[in-house]
């Protein structure tokens, strides 16, 4: 639950307020463009990156492993200009310390900042659960350039050797991308996924087996319902095999970690803001200190916590409206939808995974084409969607979810897409077309 405190009481910032951000990924890049473009926003800004690089899209990191991408394609912003906007930017320190009583940081080169207004926009780090060998030699995540990077060179390295065996532990979004990155890379690939399926939390059983056939034909071995219980290593003391919880035995030459990720909350805790799982905050992205707000991979509202893009985006327009000095309605929890391309196959979904017993199910599934619709209606009214392979009419079907319209009269259609579905719509109640014609416009997460 958000902390009790109202940003009511609090003055808004003034002009001349000095605002720092700590995180110079996506979040944090996406609030400083924001804040830039509004005319009262603070005059100084200050903004600090533990990574060395200047501000990059994470997400663009699996074409990259997979050699489909140049490095210099992920930047968002080359670091000439900021200073004539007011901005500095400081790379490769880590903010160690947040004195709220003197309203300053420190860094881990041991300067120190003032602050009027504090964001933290920390992100997250990769899970690692405590299972003996995660810290041996030849075991990585996948989380930022120098993963990426190194990733690349245990693959080209191999590759110069012959080959070589990995194994990626979590059949998520990010453990296929790295997967298919380093299948591409020339390695044989193994996918060990702890739950009965791959994505398990956008796909249904059926999506979810058409993807692990997939990505089967393309010579990734898929090992669900699959553990990990322990790591081993060779004589040289690195990594060489995986033990699973059922005894099947693994040899490899790497080990990919991607399970999940953890807010980083470090320092939000010692600093003594109210930390759940991640920073507490309230609908204006304010912590329990009225000076510090959190926004992104790094904050919890409502018990919620954030990884996908689409919300992280409104929380940015929130905050840069507050720090700007505006007035705006706070933040509000709203149904999103998944829109993903996992390693060239598309994949939309929104609303509950399983159906419910008074759930009707509309299924369409075409395997010659590799295409699978299947649909939750409730009274007529779409609930949840999982579409696999053609993923065009997602988003209208998305836009008739969140408007509630009574979907009965087309029915019939519903399965074949937008076209055919509005066709029986406009023909039982023709002043509805324009609102069910348009489609809300999805960021890829």
């Amino acid at each position: 639950m958000p902390h009790q405190g109202s940003t009511q009481d609090v003055p808004l910032p003034t002009r001349d307020a000095h605002l720092v951000i700590i995180g110079n990924g996506m979040a944090g890049h996406r609030l400083l463009a924001s804040l830039l473009d509004k005319q009262a926003r603070p005059s100084r800004i200050t903004v600090i990156g533990e990574e060395k690089a200047p501000a990059y899209n994470r997400i663009l990191l699996s074409p990259l492993l997979a050699g489909e991408m140049e490095r210099d394609a992920l930047t968002l912003r080359d670091t000439d200009g900021y200073a004539e906007q007011g901005v500095e930017l400081v790379l490769g320190e880590r903010v160690t310390e947040i004195d709220r009583q003197a309203h300053r940081i420190t860094t881990s080169d041991g300067r120190e900042f003032s602050y009027d207004r504090l964001v933290l926009a920390t992100g997250s780090r990769p899970a690692m659960p405590p299972i003996p060998g995660l810290d041996l030699p030849g075991v990585y995540v996948f989380r930022d350039l120098d993963d990426a990077a190194a990733l690349v060179d245990c693959a080209q390295a191999l590759a110069a050797e012959g080959g070589g065996r990995a194994l990626v532990i979590g059949g998520g979004l990010l453990g296929l991308e790295a997967a298919e990155g380093l299948r591409k890379r020339g390695m044989t690939v193994s996918i060990v996924q702890r739950d009965d399926r791959l994505m398990n939390r956008q796909l249904d059983l059926t999506a979810a087996r058409l993807l692990e056939g997939e990505l089967a034909s393309r010579g990734l071995e898929i090992i669900t319902n699959g553990q990990l219980d322990h790591l081993a290593a060779d004589d040289q003391g690195h990594v060489a095999g995986a033990r699973l919880a059922d005894g099947r035995w693994l040899a490899v030459d790497c080990v990919v970690m991607a399970i999940g990720i953890t807010p980083n909350v470090a320092l939000a805790r010692s600093a003594g803001l109210e930390v759940n799982r991640a920073v507490v905050v309230d609908a204006h992205l304010t912590s329990s200190d009225p000076a510090i707000h959190a926004l992104g991979e790094c904050c919890e509202f409502n018990g919620q916590t954030y990884g996908l893009v689409e919300p992280i985006w409104q929380q940015v327009e929130v905050l840069a409206a507050r720090l700007a000095g505006e007035s705006i309605d706070g933040y509000v929890e709203a149904p999103t939808a998944t829109k993903l391309k996992v390693s060239g196959v598309s994949l939309y979904a929104f609303g509950p995974i399983e159906a419910a017993d008074d759930h009707e199910v509309l299924t369409y599934h075409d395997p010659e084409h590799g295409d699978y619709r299947r649909l939750l209606l409730r009274d007529g009214r779409l609930e949840g969607a999982v579409l696999y392979g053609d993923t065009a009419s997602g988003p209208w079907y998305f836009k008739q979810s969140l408007a509630g319209h009574d979907l009965s009269a087309c029915r019939q259609a519903l399965l074949f897409g937008q076209a055919d579905a509005t066709a029986l719509l406009d023909a039982t109640n023709p002043t509805m077309s324009h609102a069910r014609d348009s489609s809300p416009q999805e960021e890829a997460a």
